[in-house]
């Protein structure tokens, strides 16, 4: 039975490796699928069987993409609202959210409540309303149109005020008996303590905004003003697409996206983990 027992509990991390290994190949093979297919012909990219590694490296079709597109305008465009969006969304929420954890007032809770409903709201359901607010405001095809409506959400509200609540409360009224206020306590106490928080929640809003399409191709039909995603849209043709051109321009536009996470990922996995410690 010993013996029996001794080799169960062995066998429980190596199921649990293969898993891991199994989920990381699930995530990391579309990666260099794309990655391949960029440095392929046209005919090798439709080939069948599949063609897994391409003959000739075609590094062309990285220049292509830029001659075909304005990349660095839309590499611009996209860097603005994506930094625009995350900065707001920092201040904001974390506003809302130090409210929502930190003080005491009346139907605090059926408020947060409220403000969390939000997030059962269908995004396309919006479309329509803010598409005309921001066409009564003059604007269309501008910047602003593109960072506004992405200033605040629900998620970060929630996900920043679950993390505040771990902090204990004792240090707010060490820092009231020395006579700083409620945006003191805020600006100075909390947010240097909660920025496994912040990175975790900059990293979800940059990714968001980096991958947002519908709404840039909504308030936008200006080449000046669109982004990387409806650059990217544009590659595809109605009856028939240069796979690997479209490939290699995804692949120049997710790399920051790679170099963010992947420095940034010990603080992501903190801030998602200890926000929910606490309700």
């Amino acid at each position: 039975m010993r013996v029996a027992t001794k080799r169960s509990i062995a066998i429980v991390p190596l199921v649990s490796h293969i898993v891991l290994i199994l989920g990381s190949l699930a995530f990391v093979v579309p990666f260099l699928w794309m990655l391949l297919t960029s440095l392929k012909t046209l005919g090798e990219s439709t080939h069948v069987p599949p063609v897994i590694i391409p003959a000739n490296l075609q590094w062309s079709n990285f220049s292509e993409v830029l001659a075909t597109l304005p990349f660095f305008q839309f590499y611009i465009n996209t860097l603005l609202m994506a930094a625009g969006r995350t900065l707001g969304q920092l201040f904001f929420c974390s506003l809302a959210a130090y409210a929502f954890a930190r003080i005491e007032f009346p139907g605090r809770d059926a408020l947060f409540v409220i403000a969390l409903s939000a997030l059962m709201i269908p995004t396309y359901l919006l479309l329509l309303p803010q598409y005309l607010i921001m066409k009564d405001l003059g604007w269309l095809n501008s910047l602003q149109a593109l960072i506004v409506p992405g200033l605040f959400s629900a998620f970060g509200t929630f996900l920043l005020r679950q993390f505040f609540l771990t902090i204990p409360k004792e240090l707010d009224e060490a820092a009231r008996i020395d006579g700083a206020n409620h945006f003191q306590i805020y600006w100075q106490l909390i947010l240097p303590l909660a920025r496994p928080a912040l990175i975790a929640l900059s990293i979800f809003v940059v990714l968001w905004s980096w991958n947002d399409l519908m709404w840039p191709l909504v308030v936008n039909d200006s080449v000046d003003k669109m982004t990387l995603s409806v650059g990217l849209a544009s590659l595809q043709g109605e009856h028939t697409t240069n796979f690997p051109v479209l490939m290699a321009g995804a692949v120049l536009a997710i790399w920051p996206m790679l170099v963010i996470f992947i420095t940034l990922q010990r603080y992501f996995v903190e801030g998602i983990a200890i926000t929910g410690l606490k309700g």
